[in-house]
């Protein structure tokens, strides 16, 4: 019986000649990753269960994002004993204020996740590195603790869908847009602890940040994992970044999967995702009758430089809408840095939105932009569940940042064409 690529990598990674879905194994770990919210709990478990050191310095990232800079005291202690174990075993992939970004934009930008890699993180948003062909998930605290000690994990290895791409996307649509697309046809738990594997002759209309974008929300439609052929945009991206060895792996002719989608991504139009699940999908012409208080461009999921570039476009020359708040977040100091170079700081600025360093801040209602009672927001962040973002009778709008950036200028929710 044929494997899947996720059966592959966990195959490879634990020493077996193949694995079938259900089956439990133990795997060796390529990557194990924290923040400034996970990390500290994954730190007192590994103290409390007395492990003196830990299984490879440059196979361990903390990565600061959630509240940093540091909003309140809390917040400042649990990245200073983040920053403390990090010092104490010499974690070389240790990034905080200054050099930080939101975290699964920064990991790929490093090159710390190549194809075929198996890596864990401490954030359910983990499987953002399978579009670069990696098996990729989120783990509790608790498993990280045992990754960072031990170098292994457990696993039940995940059976799969398939979802073939076909055409290319219109003007206006992103990846954003076909995830959403997706998501609103299978349901939230469409997906449940099963890969989401993705193919076909569409991938060449997606870029490589539209594939973040995808394997990034794989986690919304209830899946173990994301993951997307390595083709030769893949191998472009990792050019120059990842400088060591690494896999490809190809699903086999005969490998099984649950269900088989096709999906045209010409027939795909600028989606939003109305309150108060991923699921609950529309199309963005539909909903000119929301008005939000709120815009934010930016998180793990939308804040690279193609959607500062997308925004950018549409705000230039432009007023954000009276009475509504625009706040722009780029995803790492890099993207920053770009943005300023590229002249869309200004951009920004003239147009009346507020830029902030890298932070995850407002997605998960931590802090830059939380919502008081019946306010709404359209964000480009992953998840709008019920008070996600503030109050709990606020709502939340999910799109692309196309469709955000346009809604900031027109004052309710539209399709970029119709500005």
């Amino acid at each position: 019986m044929g494997m899947t690529m996720t059966q592959k990598i966990l195959a490879s990674h634990a020493g077996l000649p193949s694995v079938e879905a259900g089956q439990l194994i133990m795997a060796r770990l390529d990557l194990v990753l924290g923040n400034d919210i996970t990390s500290p709990v994954a730190i007192n478990e590994f103290d409390g269960n007395g492990f003196e050191k830990v299984f490879d310095n440059t196979k361990i990232a903390m990565v600061m994002d959630h509240f940093v800079p540091n909003k309140d005291i809390k917040a400042a202690q649990q990245t200073k004993q983040c920053r403390t174990f990090a010092k104490s075993f010499g974690i070389k992939n240790y990034y905080d204020v200054g050099e930080m970004g939101v975290e699964h934009a920064l990991i790929p930008e490093k090159g710390l996740a190549a194809p075929g890699d198996l890596i864990i993180g401490a954030d359910s948003h983990t499987c953002t590195y399978g579009a670069l062909g990696a098996f990729s998930t989120g783990i509790g605290s608790t498993d990280m603790a045992a990754g960072m000690a031990t170098g292994k994990g457990w696993f039940k290895v995940p059976s799969a869908i398939k979802f073939t791409l076909t055409g290319e996307l219109q003007k206006g649509v992103s990846g954003k847009d076909v995830i959403l697309y997706i998501i609103g046809k299978i349901g939230v738990d469409g997906a449940l602890y099963r890969s989401m594997e993705f193919t076909g002759s569409g991938l060449r209309s997606l870029t490589m940040d539209d594939r973040f974008t995808m394997a990034n929300m794989a986690i919304e439609a209830g899946a173990k994992n994301g993951i997307f052929d390595v083709d030769e945009n893949t191998l472009e991206y990792i050019k120059g970044r990842v400088d060591r060895e690494y896999t490809v792996y190809k699903a086999d002719a005969d490998a099984v999967y649950d269900e088989e989608y096709v999906i045209n991504l010409g027939e795909i139009v600028p989606t939003v995702a109305c309150p108060h699940l991923p699921e609950n999908t529309k199309p963005a012409s539909e909903l000119h009758d929301i008005i939000p208080d709120q815009v934010v461009i930016g998180s793990c999921t939308n804040g690279r430089i193609s959607d500062m570039r997308k925004a950018a476009e549409i705000l230039k020359g432009k007023k954000v809408a009276k009475d509504i708040r625009c706040i722009v977040i780029p995803a790492t100091q890099a993207v920053y840095k770009e943005c300023i170079k590229l002249g869309y700081m200004d951009i920004f600025i003239d147009a009346g939105c507020a830029v902030s360093t890298p932070t995850c801040g407002p997605c998960l209602g931590g802090y830059m932009g939380i919502l008081a009672d019946d306010e709404i927001a359209v964000a480009t962040t992953n998840r709008n569940f019920v008070g996600r973002m503030g109050a709990k009778s606020s709502k939340i709008y999910l799109a692309s940042p196309e469709v955000a950036a346009a809604t900031a200028v027109a004052g309710h929710i539209v399709s970029p064409e119709e500005v």
